[in-house]
């Protein structure tokens, strides 16, 4: 067994621990104790495997550490959406009960939220209102957010990077190149934004239309989106008079059966078209604009191979800690996936560079 294997397991049961300790809610506190408890359990079984002393090894490791600061302070429903996307290793207890007592595996049951699910199901207080605050927790947050941040850091450095590259080839690093690096940075930074607002606003409008014809069936017909609610908890393996008080529960509530049945019919969240398209459009851009602005710095300062020089440094270390970044949710190696990103951005500025320099020639 690997350590980088037990070491999950191991994050796992801490993060799980953190979510337990900033959740309110006593129900969902005791579900995220028992996941805590599961993966305990897995990093102790690997780690006998390995001969490990598990006390020895049972710290939470720097990728671990990150995200709970951003659950500190971002909130940790991020921290849920970034277990429920990498941490995949949730699915050996169940696998390895069901292979002591001969049962079928079914691959659904391999899926922490199935995991989740399940044993918010059996618990005797639970009811459909919790079950619909879980699902609405783990699919309307994570590290989707973080992600956008890192990979629109990274949209700017290596567009600009390239950009002021192949006019440094063209100038040898004299006029011109600070110009056209702002250029590049506010035209990059305006078209991120422009397109952000797009999107959001094209899609609420899209989602708010298909939810006002929701809206306007369960006021004319509750019976029947009752029985829908029924049959869409049956479907997921819950029992029938189970389904059937949990669909009573929720349609108490006309407001939470809106936002379940959207979900569940429609697979939309309404959490995610509360956010403000401007608000999307200026994280866009100024996300952009601190990616695009590392390779412009030096030309601030100076010119020519230097300015050059420390350009390719600020930027190649700018790469390596976005590959870096995103190694929190891929966990690969960070040398790996730093070094991986550092040679794809000086590749790519390496050819503008030469572009630049032919052309250079060709004009002078």
């Amino acid at each position: 067994m690997k350590k980088q294997s037990i070491q999950t397991e191991i994050d796992a049961w801490y993060l799980y621990n953190k979510l337990a300790e900033n959740e309110k809610d006593e129900i969902i506190v005791d579900v995220f104790r028992q996941m805590s408890n599961i993966e305990k359990s897995h990093a102790e079984i690997f780690a006998k495997k390995a001969n490990l002393i598990l006390e020895d090894i049972m710290q939470p490791s720097w990728r671990a550490k990150i995200l709970n600061f951003i659950g500190k302070v971002f909130g940790y429903d991020y921290v849920l959406g970034s277990l429920m996307e990498t941490e995949k290793s949730i699915s050996n207890a169940i696998i390895s009960q069901k292979k002591k007592t001969s049962r079928t595996i079914d691959g659904s049951e391999t899926n922490h939220v199935q995991i989740l699910r399940s044993i918010l199901e059996k618990g005797d207080k639970v009811t459909g209102a919790h079950l619909s605050k879980f699902e609405s927790r783990h699919r309307s947050v994570g590290g989707n957010a973080i992600r956008a941040a890192v990979l629109g850091g990274n949209d700017g450095l290596v567009s600009n990077f390239s950009l002021v590259m192949g006019i440094a080839g063209a100038t040898a690093g004299q006029s011109g190149v600070l110009l056209a690096g702002l250029a590049g940075l506010l035209a990059g930074a305006l078209s991120m934004a422009l397109g952000e607002w797009i999107s959001v606003k094209s899609s609420q409008e899209l989602y708010e239309n298909q939810m006002n014809i929701e809206m306007e069936e369960l006021e004319n017909n509750p019976e029947g989106e009752m029985k829908e609610l029924v049959l869409i908890y049956m479907a997921k393996g819950i029992p029938e008079n189970q389904a059937q008080q949990m669909a009573q529960d929720i349609m108490k509530d006309k407001k939470l059966a809106h936002s379940v049945l959207i979900k569940e019919e429609l697979g939309i969240n309404a959490e995610e078209l509360k956010g403000s398209a401007v608000e999307a459009a200026v994280y866009s851009f100024i996300l952009f604009a601190i990616g695009a602005m590392i390779p412009v710095i030096p030309f601030f300062f100076t010119n020519g191979l230097k300015a050059i020089l420390i350009s390719v440094a600020l930027s190649a270390a700018g790469l390596f800690l976005i590959g870096g970044s995103i190694t929190l949710f891929t966990r690969k190696n960070v040398f790996y996936s730093g070094f991986r990103q550092v040679i794809f951005g000086l590749a790519a500025a390496a050819v503008t560079f030469g572009i630049g320099k032919l052309i250079g020639v060709s004009l002078g």
